[in-house]
């Protein structure tokens, strides 16, 4: 790295570095490679005297430092005019790094170029060229159907183009054999002449006129009605899908990116796992919409042509990322609002929310936009379908986009659907103290959550009856806790007063018999725990939900 600094440095030349013993300052070539800054002792020297890591640093000018002593007046004003400026690093315990130079805008360009000396920024760059080069290959693959479709055209217009030549050829014949018959023509009467001349006026109103009802009625016709309500149907898509460009825009350079930047600093309010899982891939998301953005107007400017189909058959593959958003939407929503109990972070968000391109809205609403985005496809082209004859060229594309998009909001339903599901069972997992296995188990299925009339909890010792396995689990909960051992006490939650015996044995055998009703009504056994367990849960399980418990 050092022998591409000397040859290839973002920046070379000499500056002087101050030590930190002597407090002395000393002439050395500097080279800045990416965020490496190496220094020799000379501009010829093959191996580096030092080099300091750049990443997290920050740069800034300094004064000139007093100077003390009697020297010639000359050489305290060519000091003073020196430019000074110290790197202060991100590293704990790394002292800073004070550096001069001759002239002052030679410190603006060390200073500018060390600024820059990111490697984060240099991924982030690295990312919006290879979505540029993406978006440049979909053009060249798309000017390739297009020349495709043009050297087709080409080729019909020279099949017509010879059809015409043959036609001309027969039509000059016929104009020769019908010579003699016109120079007979031209000895006619001068009245005739004048009745042929009042016909063809006659003959091209009438023609005009009937043109001129044609096309009226066509006006005043369904299909123009329709295709009118199409044309609508698309400038409409058109807005709408440049305010949804729009709001992603706002997203990505209104929060993403700051709170990247921020993420990087030196006391970060969030960290960059927290940013991918609230933010997820909604950069990718925005590049996608910007590409189909400029198709879609590419097209407008060929209005009355409105071809679509093409552009649907290219963004239907790409739309596969909104799986990863849409499936973690609520889970982005809980990280988010778990940051906000960072004082710092809650701040920082308030204020890139007062931007005025926000326009008010909360970074929630800016993230809940995408998860509209496929349906609205889908009403889209069922109006556009519900306007488009069945004989148009676009019919068959349509109706095939539109069965894809169905398709892929179910698939994105059915894996939300899952997601919560686990997401909610493991939540009421881990309020059990010793945990559930049966819940740990993915083909389980949350049904609700709530009150139970029976709130009670039972806790029976009894040995285990046989292995449990169910379609249904029910969890039962409430204040009471049964005991029949003491030297269990010193384990029990602090929150439960402990029953007196009396008590216990009253309570026991009203719980037994509703137990033995359960058990023997449904067919199945029930779970009891020996050791007593001192949690409010008690789990039953039966083939079909007990009538009158939920």
């Amino acid at each position: 790295m050092a022998f591409l600094a000397r040859k290839e440095g973002t920046k070379r030349g000499f500056l002087s570095k101050k030590t930190a013993e002597a407090s002395r300052w000393h002439e050395k070539w500097f080279a800045l490679y990416q965020n490496v800054l190496f220094y020799f002792e000379g501009e010829q020297s093959c191996r580096p005297a030092g080099m300091y890591l750049l990443e997290g640093c920050s740069c800034e000018r300094t004064p000139a430092p007093p100077r003390a002593g009697a020297g010639p007046g000359g050489v305290r004003d060519a000091l003073d005019k020196q430019y000074y400026f110290t790197v202060l690093f991100g590293h704990e315990g790394q002292k800073p790094l004070e550096l001069r130079c001759e002239e002052e805008q030679d410190g603006k360009e060390w200073m500018e170029a060390i600024h820059q000396a990111s490697y984060a920024d240099i991924l982030i760059e690295r990312e919006v060229l290879m979505q540029k080069y993406i978006h440049l290959v979909q053009i060249v693959e798309t000017e390739k159907i297009a020349a495709n479709q043009l050297r087709h055209q080409l080729e019909d217009q020279d099949t017509e183009i010879e059809r015409l030549k043959s036609e001309i050829i027969a039509l000059n014949k016929t104009k020769e054999r019908m010579r003699p018959y016109q120079s007979n023509q031209e000895d006619e009467d001068p009245d005739i002449k004048k009745i042929k001349k009042v016909q063809s006026f006659m003959r091209g109103w009438l023609c005009r006129r009937k043109w001129k009802t044609i096309v009226q009625d066509y006006i005043c016709s369904p299909h123009a009605e329709s295709m009118r309500k199409r044309n609508q149907i698309v400038f409409t898509m058109v807005e709408a899908e440049s305010e949804y460009v729009h709001q992603l825009y706002i997203l990505v350079n209104g929060f993403l990116r700051p709170l990247r930047m921020a993420a990087s600093s030196k006391k970060p309010p969030i960290s960059h796992d927290d940013v991918s899982s609230i933010f997820l891939n909604s950069e990718t998301i925005m590049f996608l919409h910007e590409i189909f953005h400029q198709g879609l107007k590419a097209r407008i400017a060929n209005w009355p042509t409105l071809i679509l189909a093409d552009l649907f058959d290219i963004l239907l593959p790409m739309l596969n990322i909104y799986q990863e958003f849409v499936r973690n939407h609520q889970y982005s929503l809980q990280v988010l609002a778990n940051c906000k109990q960072n004082r710092d972070f809650d701040k920082l968000l308030k204020q890139y929310e007062a931007n005025p391109a926000c326009e008010g809205r909360m970074l929630e609403t800016f993230l809940t936009y995408p998860m509209f985005q496929i349906p609205r496809y889908i009403i889209t082209l069922h109006e556009l379908l519900a306007h488009t004859p069945h004989e148009h060229v676009e019919r068959k594309s349509l109706e095939f986009a539109k069965s894809k998009l169905e398709e892929l909001s179910r698939v994105m339903h059915d894996e939300v659907s899952d997601t919560e599901n686990i997401r909610k069972n493991l939540a009421i997992e881990r309020m059990i103290v010793e945990g559930c296995d049966i819940l740990l188990d993915t083909s389980q299925t949350f049904i609700r959550q709530g009150a139970m009339k029976h709130s009670n909890t039972i806790i029976v010792k009894h040995e285990w009856g046989r292995q449990l396995h169910s379609d249904w689990t029910l969890l039962l909960s409430g204040p009471d806790i049964l005991c029949s051992s003491k030297e269990d006490q010193s384990a029990w939650p602090t929150a439960v007063a402990a029953p007196s015996a009396d008590d216990t044995q009253a309570k026991a055998q009203e719980k037994l018999a509703l137990l033995k009703a359960l058990s023997h009504k449904t067919g199945d056994h029930v779970r009891s725990e020996s050791s007593c367990l001192l949690f409010p849960f008690f789990i039953s399980t039966s083939g079909s939900a007990p009538h009158g418990l939920i």
